[in-house]
């Protein structure tokens, strides 16, 4: 047993260099730590981001930890992400297409009335690459800017949930963030052989705790209904690293330094408030299930960096809505495979946390904010284990007041490899 756990430790470990390669596509990865992901599985995707009060034996949640307290089969499940992107301004319209890893987890049960889970998730991601061209009163190119960002944010993360009455449980999440991201802007006039760039490349360090508790009433005819909240923490993500500017020869993929006009170390930290999420839902075992829930946490605080002055944005609270749910017709049906297959559904909106001036006059903030619409599939292979596929099309942003709309296609797919009770891995072997 031990030797198979060191070898998924291993596994996430290795992975992790996936996760940090930053996939994010979204002009607004610019901002802060980049594009913040929430932690959510394949199957609270497919229903709207759903997952505070909702349990399931075999599945794993991300959302609430207490949820791993009914955990009854042990599970390792593996997440796809492939995101379709696609940028609009009020001239002009750019695709991209990027394919990361979303997660790798493993949860087994402790007993009947606990389970623990661990694995690794994306925080953030930063992948941007935008130009901005200047013009004189002739209306000839008087400069061209550059704006580039790449990498993310990682965290690993340990979950332990228990059942302290047959109703109620009670869960607790460590986890422990860390990643690398990297920012330039160069600058070249016309007319002048030599452009300017500044650079700035950052580590990022920082652990959290998330605290949940989730009730549970079962009815006849096993009608339930569920209520789930969980408490994020106030944490830190503290901030170190360099910032160079100087001068080179060329400004593109092949440019070359020639002169250092300035090097200095950052340090900071990004202070995130305390997050909450609540919700209700109401459904059948193995049959339906339809539940809502409110997320909400008040601005990021950046302290100690020199560039925070910057009037073309600000934070501010971030909120969300969501409402969603499964139907399975029939699990145990022997006459048509469908009728096995789990369909779910559900909307979210979301106000993400980001103003920002298009004009870059400081007094005109839009408020960027984001919608989404999701659909998708449990498909049950052998030995309860399934293939989950979600499918999610939303937008985010506007291209009012100078701003960039994204219209976004997210295709998630996720492997759940499940072995009953405390088989397989965690087994005692019987020698006949």
């Amino acid at each position: 047993m031990i030797k198979k756990v060191l070898i998924v430790f291993l596994l996430i470990t290795l992975t992790s260099s996936l996760f940090a390669q930053g996939t994010s596509s979204s002009p607004y990865s610019f901002f802060g730590i980049g594009e913040q992901y929430s932690p959510r599985t394949s199957e609270n995707s497919a229903m709207g981001g759903i997952g505070v009060a909702f349990n399931h034996y075999k599945y794993l949640n991300f959302t609430n930890p207490a949820a791993i307290a009914f955990l009854r089969e042990t599970t390792y499940s593996l997440g796809i992400l492939n995101n379709d992107l696609t940028l609009k301004t009020a001239d002009t319209n750019q695709n991209s297409v990027s394919t990361s890893l979303n997660y790798i987890a493993l949860g087994f049960p402790l007993g009947k009335k606990a389970g623990f889970s661990f694995g690794l998730q994306p925080l953030s991601s930063v992948g941007y690459s935008l130009s901005n061209n200047d013009f004189d009163e002739n209306e000839n190119l008087s400069a061209i800017t550059l704006y580039s960002g790449e990498g993310g944010v990682n965290r690993v993360y340990g979950t332990f949930g228990i059942q302290i009455s047959k109703s109620l449980a009670i869960g607790i999440e460590a986890d422990y963030s860390f990643g690398t991201i990297e920012n330039s802007i160069t600058n070249q006039r016309a007319n002048v052989g030599l452009a300017s760039k500044y650079k700035e490349e950052s580590v990022i360090r920082g652990g959290a705790i998330t605290l949940g508790t989730q009730y549970q009433k079962i009815f006849k005819s096993n009608l339930y209904f569920n209520a789930g909240a969980t408490v994020k923490l106030g944490n830190d993500l503290n901030t170190t690293g360099n910032e160079y500017l100087y001068s080179l020869i060329g400004s593109g993929v092949n440019d070359i330094a020639r002169d250092t006009i300035y090097a200095n170390e950052i340090s900071g930290k990004y202070k995130l408030p305390m997050k909450s999420i609540m919700g209700i839902g109401l459904g059948k075992h193995d049959k339906w299930h339809v539940g809502v829930e409110y997320q909400n946490q008040d601005a990021l605080q950046p302290e100690g960096f020199t560039n925070i002055t910057n009037s073309s944005y600000n934070y501010e609270k971030s909120s969300r809505i969501s409402l969603g749910g499964f139907y399975l017709p029939k699990i145990n049906s022997i006459s048509s495979y469908w009728e096995k297959v789990t369909y779910r559904a559900g909307l979210r909106f979301e106000k993400i946390g980001l103003a920002v001036d298009g004009a870059g006059t400081g007094t005109d903030f839009t408020s960027i904010d984001d919608f989404g619409m999701s659909f998708g599939l449990g498909l049950p292979l052998k030995q309860l284990s399934t293939v989950n596929l979600a499918l999610e099309y939303g937008k985010r942003g506007t291209t009012s007041n100078n701003l960039i709309e994204e219209n976004y296609l997210n295709v998630r797919l996720s492997l759940s490899l499940t072995a009953s009770g405390q088989q397989g891995w965690f087994r005692k072997r019987k020698i006949d």
